[in-house]
């Protein structure tokens, strides 16, 4: 398990030694809703979700799945004809239709000859057993992730985020995933309002312990036209500092097993809708202070996996 110099396993590292080189990922809008979204659970969704679903910088949900993904390797991949592709369906819950559609858009994705894999992004609520089989027959040739938007553990957050789901429905649905061998990717927010350092920790140290493959951490982002904007203007919300969030993230790595797959450790957020914090804007001065972090206090991931 080569770490290519850093002091985590990084999803590049994971997907250079799998495939031998360097693997582009193209993030794709299916289409989809939210039971948080549609009135199943709720209309409102998670405070701080765009009114995209998160799928900012997927191109237009009118697209096909089939032109989005030929617009992105004309834009992106044209000096690398034969570069291997991983499909992202990022924007809002993408196992949430009928096992048709799913299979029709999944489909298309995989039918083009350098995709290598899918990663679907879902909520744990939304994953059951016929998915789970269909999922599990393209694992069969194809890389296949799970990534379920967990956040934080703390049912006090969950309310006040409006997730629309408890603990026990993440648990069971890594549980299914786990039983059919499929990689999940745990999605967690740090700098949720009202939670404190040790919680997110806390957070940290529980998804350590389960039966998955990877995660991806964030801040929080204070976007426009979501139920947060209103809550960070009408009321005092703390905001991370760069340093504290460079400090807890470092922190965070340590106590994760060696083996997990660090697919972010920061995110992107759409700079025309971003209010807060601006900081995060510089993706690269965040992961290099990351690393310096790493290196100047000793700390690497995995090294406080057993405490």
């Amino acid at each position: 398990m080569n770490w290519y110099g850093k002091r985590y396993y990084s999803y590049g590292a994971f997907l250079k030694n799998k495939f031998g080189s360097k693997v582009g990922k193209i993030s794709v809008d299916g289409g989809f809703t939210c039971p948080n979204r549609d009135g199943t659970i709720s209309k409102n969704g998670c405070i701080f979700c765009s009114p995209r679903g998160s799928g900012d910088f997927c191109y237009d949900n009118n697209l096909s799945v089939t032109k989005q993904i030929e617009n992105a390797i004309k834009n992106h991949f044209s000096k690398w004809k034969d570069k291997k592709i991983v499909i992202y369906f990022q924007a809002y819950t993408n196992t949430y239709a009928s096992i048709d559609l799913l299979k029709k858009k999944y489909e298309e994705a995989l039918s083009f000859p350098n995709v290598v894999g899918l990663s679907i992004a879902t909520r744990p609520d939304c994953i059951n057993n016929d998915t789970v089989e269909l999922l599990k027959d393209y694992s069969k040739d194809y890389l296949i992730f799970v990534e379920l938007g967990l956040q934080s553990i703390h049912k006090k957050t969950a309310l006040y985020i409006n997730r629309g789901y408890d603990l026990s429905a993440f648990n069971k649905a890594i549980k299914v995933l786990d039983d059919a061998n499929l990689n999940t990717v745990v999605h967690l927010i740090f700098g949720l309002p009202n939670e404190t350092q040790g919680e997110m920790i806390e957070s940290i140290k529980y998804i350590a312990k389960l039966p998955i493959n990877g995660v991806k951490m964030q801040l929080l982002y204070i976007l426009k036209d979501t139920p947060l904007e209103k809550i960070y203007k009408e009321t005092k919300i703390d905001i991370m500092t760069q340093e504290e969030y460079v400090m807890l993230i470092c922190n965070a790595l340590s106590y994760l097993p060696e083996n997990f797959i660090i697919h972010r450790l920061t995110g992107d957020a759409p700079k025309e809708q971003l209010l807060a914090p601006t900081w995060s804007k510089n993706k690269r001065l965040i992961l290099n202070d990351i690393d310096k972090y790493l290196l100047l206090n000793n700390l690497k991931q995995g090294i406080r996996n057993s405490l």
